[in-house]
């Protein structure tokens, strides 16, 4: 039975080959808005596997400069490094996280030596370095929030003078980019920039970061500082304040589980909004792939894709430098 439907206006007529789909295509993200997150260690070779995050390594120093050169040849400049610290380091005050022999300075300063054209950020947090694993000072089970923002502000100052393009204070801790700002501009850093991690949730999708850098809480959890997940509208209040203080970048974390909360953000400021696409997303979709459940290229371009309709600008992702490749194939 032959049956014509009389219609003049028909989408798939938008669709009907690849030429015309590419004509239309609304949201089409390139390789210069993604930031690579990397992994240091202060050994001068490693390449370390972590299990929970399959094709990311902990890379010491050899390695990482080989990353980056790597990276910058697939079209990646923006890269964001967090410490792998020994556990030897680690003391209640995170002392090492403001230690002029810090390897994670050291680091920071040999790459813009070697590759000057790269943006660098940083992670402004007391977790990486607290032999109790929260983002502040613990004292009898509560997190203090004022006393660690002079602890903050000083590693944010070390790691301006170490050559960061762009503190990333992923504490949480009230008033953190107030504090940054006001000593960053007191010591002649202005021009250094603060992507605040501005609704940053208590997530269950943390798992494999926190595995890859030793740094989860030894007690209780992040729920006092780190958002409700239940909370959009509460990221609103947040997004003020940082504004307030002199942020420059908003950021939601994690991303796919707060799509509306990216695109809430893009509908009311008027600053870059970035999102980061934590390491449990990506373990999500390695996992599926490798178990042939789902495309793992295909699957990962709609992911970040899908992210950067809702609203941000900038993506933080371990799929960075599979992206890059992807792109530069087609």
């Amino acid at each position: 039975m032959n049956y014509i439907l009389a219609m003049q206006k028909r989408p798939r007529r938008n669709r009907k080959s690849s030429s015309i789909r590419s004509l239309i295509r609304e949201t089409r993200l390139g390789t210069e808005k993604l930031i690579y997150p990397l992994f240091i260690t202060a050994d001068e070779q490693a390449k370390n596997p972590i299990a929970s995050l399959p094709g990311q390594f902990q890379l010491g120093r050899t390695e990482l400069l080989s990353e980056i050169e790597e990276s910058l040849n697939l079209g990646l400049s923006n890269f964001v490094l967090f410490p792998v610290v020994d556990e030897g380091l680690k003391d209640e005050k995170a002392s090492y996280g403001t230690s002029v022999d810090n390897f994670y300075l050291k680091r920071a300063e040999e790459l813009k030596s070697s590759f000057p054209e790269i943006c660098l950020m940083s992670d402004v947090a007391l977790d990486p370095y607290s032999s109790d694993g929260h983002d502040g000072l613990v004292k009898e089970g509560k997190i203090l929030n004022d006393e660690s923002l002079p602890i903050l502000q000083e590693m944010a100052l070390l790691q301006a003078q170490a050559g960061f393009d762009i503190i990333g204070p992923s504490d949480m801790m009230d008033g953190r980019v107030g504090a940054i700002r006001s000593i960053l501009d007191e010591h002649q850093f202005s021009n250094v920039s603060i992507m605040s991690y501005t609704a940053k949730y208590a997530s269950a999708y943390y798992g494999p970061f926190r595995d890859a850098l030793d740094s989860a809480p030894k007690s209780g959890d992040k729920k006092t500082y780190q958002m409700d997940p239940a909370n959009a509208l509460e990221a609103l209040r947040e997004a003020e304040l940082d504004t307030e203080e002199g942020a420059d970048f908003l950021m939601v974390k994690p991303a796919l589980c707060y799509l509306d909360v990216i695109r809430l953000l893009k509908e009311n400021s008027k600053l870059p909004i970035s999102a980061y696409n934590v390491s449990g997303e990506y373990a999500m979709l390695k996992a599926a792939a490798s178990n042939g459940w789902l495309e793992e290229e295909i699957a990962m371009e709609e992911m970040l894709l899908s992210i950067h309709r809702a609203g941000a600008e900038i993506i933080l992702t371990y799929f960075a430098k599979d992206y890059a490749r992807l792109q530069a194939q087609k």
